[in-house]
């Protein structure tokens, strides 16, 4: 795999909730374009401020609603803009070292999708179903029948697949999340992904793999890495329920999957209730420690640096809240100053160890409510504590010697940590 994302960390947003589109009512995917991508540019400052720079773009092809229902690959929703607002952005990120990653969707597609509307039972074929009574009946994906499979047997969808990929590879993006990874045969991205990597050696897959056997996946599919939900619901569940235990035994999962890649990190994506919601507000810190000192690909999602909450709910518009609209400029937002001094206290660290990428973490100590890591390479550790509880308490650091982030201030190889403390050492 290329080099460069060993040294990436990813802002992740929903591009059609970002710039306030319209996502079920109003403009179609055949209407004018209205340049709202543009409104992106005015933040990408700020992805440097964070310290981060990468940009993990959700879906910005044509579609019908959420952009998960794609009815064109080869253009940008009208809803965002046109070809020339996506090249400027690719340009302004370019101008300031941030990398591109895009969504691809290419487990399923739109029933508006023209190779869907238009197949005839005697023509090739892009759609897993079946024909009855003259009429094709087609497989959704985990039954939502307004996504339509692809049929990732035929070679016409591979054909398709890479012929995607490397248009956007070509007008200047990085890597691909591959959406729905999970769903797809590991074999049809073994057979996708060296023909793509054959014209664009550099580029980096990223698969979406909620569950399964995540290093089968990703040795069989070729793929780079995966999202790491096991250690996110560690993280969140370990923190909500009062258990840190949990969420050592998804640390130590989650060590054995560096053998295999180095997954891409996360507290919060657009899928999910936001880690301020989950864990609540004072609770942030301690989720982010863990997040930028173990190993992997991390990446912010766009607005949990602020502190901004909101709940998923399965309904349908159930994530709009958690995909809001972000105002013009970073300037008018009004942050929790406490969680955005964490991100970049946290994130500027990350950037100082870049060996945190592939190091296994160590265990010190663990309580329901209290927890000690260290993550090391040679004389070079960070150390982590952690006090979700009530009660004072102390954590032994190993080597730690430096409070980096958070409060405390260790002696004699321990540190006193008041109810819900937190703090992060250097050797």
């Amino acid at each position: 795999m290329p080099a460069w994302p060993e040294h990436v960390f990813w802002w992740h947003l929903y591009p059609l909730g970002f710039v306030g589109a319209p996502i079920r009512d109003g403009e179609g995917p055949h209407a004018e374009p209205v340049h709202r991508l543009e409104r992106l540019e005015p933040w990408l400052d700020h992805v440097i401020d964070l310290g981060l720079n990468g940009l993990l773009l959700g879906p910005v092809f044509a579609s019908e609603t959420h952009g998960y229902d794609t009815v064109d690959h080869f253009r940008i929703d009208p809803r965002l803009g046109d070809d020339g607002d996506f090249d400027r952005l690719v340009s302004a990120a370019r101008a300031r070292g941030i990398r591109i990653l895009l969504d691809g969707v290419f487990n399923h597609v739109g029933r508006a999708h023209p190779a869907f509307r238009d197949q005839t039972e005697d023509g090739p074929r892009l759609f897993r179903g079946q024909w009855i009574d003259g009429r094709f009946e087609a497989d959704v994906f985990e039954g939502h029948d307004a996504l339509v499979a692809l049929d990732h047997s035929s070679p016409a969808t591979a054909d398709l697949v890479v012929e995607v990929m490397c248009h956007w590879l070509e007008r200047g993006i990085d890597g691909w999340r591959l959406d729905a990874a999970y769903a797809v045969p590991a074999g049809f991205w073994a057979e996708v992904l060296p023909r793509v990597r054959e014209r664009f050696p550099e580029a980096w897959f990223v698969g979406e793999v909620i569950h399964g056997d995540g290093p089968s996946i990703v040795r069989e599919s070729t793929m780079d890495s995966l999202t790491q939900y096991e250690l996110w619901q560690g993280i969140w569940h370990g923190i909500t329920d009062g258990n840190l235990f949990e969420l050592s035994h998804a640390i130590e999962r989650h060590d054995e999957l560096l053998a295999t890649c180095a997954p891409q990190t996360f507290v919060g994506n657009h899928d999910v209730t936001r880690i301020a919601s989950a864990v609540g507000a004072e609770l942030v810190p301690h989720a982010l420690a863990v997040l930028f000192t173990v190993a992997g690909t991390p990446s912010v999602y766009a607005g949990d640096e602020f502190g901004w909450t909101a709940v998923k709910e399965e309904r349908l518009g159930g994530d709009d809240a958690v995909r809001p609209e972000f105002p013009a400029r970073p300037a008018e937002v009004q942050p929790d100053e406490r969680i955005l001094r964490a991100h970049q206290a946290l994130i500027a660290l990350r950037r100082r160890k870049p060996w945190l990428w592939r190091a296994h973490t160590d265990i010190v100590e663990v309580a329901n409510t209290a927890l000690a890591l260290r993550t090391a390479v040679g004389d070079d550790a960070v150390v982590v504590a952690l006090n979700i509880g009530d009660d004072t308490v102390s954590l032994p650091i190993a080597d730690g010697r430096t409070v980096v982030a958070g409060e405390g201030a260790p002696t004699d190889g321990r540190i006193e940590l008041g109810p819900r403390g937190w703090a992060v050492l250097e050797a």
